[in-house]
């Protein structure tokens, strides 16, 4: 199954950069070739991304990856809740980490006694 944190980073990647291959775009998720594969076919499948030939390259087997009005659209809901997830795991450290620096003074005022 293709997580919304996949579906997000390769909608991401391909907008910005649709001459991508699957190499490339592989590389800069950090998984493999295979899975890669296997995710690109499910958004073409769902009908957020639409794969075609370029059409003056030598190397037929070069594809271009263009995100359908899907596609963006579903890019916008992905990017929002993505926000939304780190504002509140940002939102949670931050306590932790206030929690964190009041028992470190606590335990040094105890050990001042």
């Amino acid at each position: 199954m293709l997580s919304d944190e996949y579906r997000y980073k390769i909608l991401k990647e391909l907008q910005s950069n649709p001459d991508l291959s699957q190499r490339e775009l592989a590389r800069r998720l950090g998984i493999s070739l295979g899975k890669t594969n296997f995710c690109l076919k499910a958004l073409i499948e769902k009908g957020l991304v639409k794969a075609g030939n370029f059409k003056r390259s030598d190397d037929k087997a070069k594809y271009l990856y263009l995100l359908t009005p899907k596609g963006i659209e579903d890019r916008a809901l992905l990017t929002h809740q993505f926000l939304q997830r780190k504002l509140k795991e940002h939102e949670e450290l931050a306590l932790e980490i206030e929690s964190l620096r009041e028992e470190i003074a606590n335990n040094m005022a105890e050990s001042t006694q």
